[in-house]
């Protein structure tokens, strides 16, 4: 079958394999014999996004969890940070959320949430593999009925929120993108009851338009409403509303790297920032390192994904990292990434220090980069790739201390990421190709 967990739980085509009714069902079966296994009593949490899949997606996984002697809560559509934390906070024994996250609508995906809020480790998604390999050669499907549904749970998750909330947003002027996803039900809510004006874009969900040119992945159009309206500042979520992307009061798009460096500014005054050090993975712009390193802060770098910047926090008893792509953990305050936390934390901070967004980032030098994404028929170890590999090592001979080359498979795609970043845009582009052309020879992609 194939190794089914990438980085972010299971993710493909819905109905197709491995998101195919029968390994679904599958799924949630092998869940409820984990759990029995390990004698955690007590019902699983499920959540979803506005994809038109997710309901049937969440009734299969009901399914194979009652089978297998569980019993499940839905608490319908609402951001896959929610459910995190109401496992955590209702003390539920696990959680299931039903999410392709940033990926077009035909795509859906199920990520495992382990009583404590975090993703389950690498070996129990290697046992559950097994187990879900034995149900679908030798069990066969039962009845799915829907699961009971709870809608309060969103309100317990907006009360979560509130209750982290460090100011109100009275006379603030907010432009509120949430890509036709999890955030439309929750997100303009939750400003509005702090005292924000918030503008809803993109908040009308049809089950085929989440992430469509909008959210996280697509700021433009928030960027060009907040200039039009003369809103104070933008903020755009993703499909499941984990991500969180900014967009200044000047129309500036501010990702990851500058909330990091905000926050890790307004936590070391604080004396709240925990070995003044922050975690980011190899994709944080190399002008963060060094705003970072002039405020006598490290920066860490992991693996992308965000169970790897997590499990270096923890190893390393840090409170703040996160990813460029706006993935941002609060430890303190979160098990996982949370876009309308991040969403909060930076609200406060600019309340806090009457300054705007543009003020808070102005001195964050962004290094060119530049992201190719190569489809790649297989996924070969880079280091059998001798000509691909020699690219490499002469982008990163000649660009120095100055600049970096990082190129990775996908955890979720059949993708080879190839980034440059260096001073100038001339020096990312001719090493960019160089090294792409490299790939397209040696893969055929």
């Amino acid at each position: 079958m194939g190794k089914l967990f990438g980085t972010d739980g299971i993710r493909g085509v819905a109905g197709e394999p491995p998101l195919d009714a029968r390994t679904v069902f599958a799924t949630g079966w092998a869940l409820g014999v984990f759990l029995r296994e390990i004698g955690f009593p007590g019902k699983v949490l499920l959540g979803e996004d506005t994809r038109e899949s997710s309901p049937w997606v969440t009734s299969h996984l009901a399914g194979g969890l009652r089978a297998a002697g569980r019993e499940a809560v839905s608490a319908g559509v609402l951001p896959t940070p929610g459910i995190a934390q109401l496992v955590r906070e209702k003390r539920f024994v696990a959680g299931v959320m039903v999410s392709a996250s940033h990926n077009p609508y035909r795509d859906n995906g199920i990520k495992l949430i382990s009583a404590t809020g975090t993703k389950f480790p690498d070996k129990t998604e290697g046992w559950l593999e097994e187990r879900i390999t034995q149900q679908l050669t030798e069990g066969g499907d039962a009845p799915t009925p829907a699961p009971l549904v709870d809608l309060s749970l969103a309100e317990d998750y907006l009360a979560l929120l509130r209750q982290k909330a460090t100011t109100d947003l009275a006379n603030l002027h907010l432009v509120v993108d949430c890509a036709n996803g999890a955030a439309a039900r929750v997100a303009p809510k939750l400003f509005r009851e702090l005292g924000a004006q918030a503008t809803a874009l993109h908040a009308a969900p049809d089950g085929k338009n989440i992430n469509e040119n909008c959210g996280a992945l697509h700021p433009e159009s928030l960027a060009a409403k907040v200039t039009e309206v003369r809103a104070d500042l933008g903020v755009a979520f993703d499909g499941d509303a984990d991500r969180a992307i900014f967009v200044s009061g000047s129309g500036r798009i501010v990702n990851g790297d500058g909330v990091l460096l905000a926050c890790a500014r307004s936590m070391k005054e604080k004396g709240k920032l925990k070995g003044n050090t922050v975690v980011g993975t190899v994709m944080a712009n190399l002008g963060l390192e060094l705003a970072l390193r002039d405020e006598g802060l490290a920066l860490v770098r992991t693996a992308v994904g965000d169970r790897y910047v997590l499990e270096e926090m923890q190893r390393r008893g840090a409170n703040l990292g996160g990813e460029q792509s706006g993935h941002v953990i609060f430890l303190d305050a979160a098990p996982t990434g949370d876009g309308l936390l991040t969403a909060l934390k930076v609200l406060g901070i600019l309340r806090e220090r009457h300054l705007t967004l543009d003020e808070v980032v102005a001195d964050l030098k962004v290094f060119p980069q530049v992201l190719r994404n190569l489809r790649v028929k297989e996924k070969r170890p880079l280091e059998e790739l001798p000509a691909v590999h020699q690219a490499i090592r002469e982008a990163e001979a000649a660009l120095g201390d100055r600049g970096r080359v990082v190129v990775r498979y996908s955890g979720t795609e059949p993708l080879l990421r190839v980034m440059v970043e260096a001073e100038t845009q001339a020096e990312v582009d001719r090493w960019t190709e160089h090294i792409c052309r490299a790939v397209e020879a040696t893969l055929g992609a």
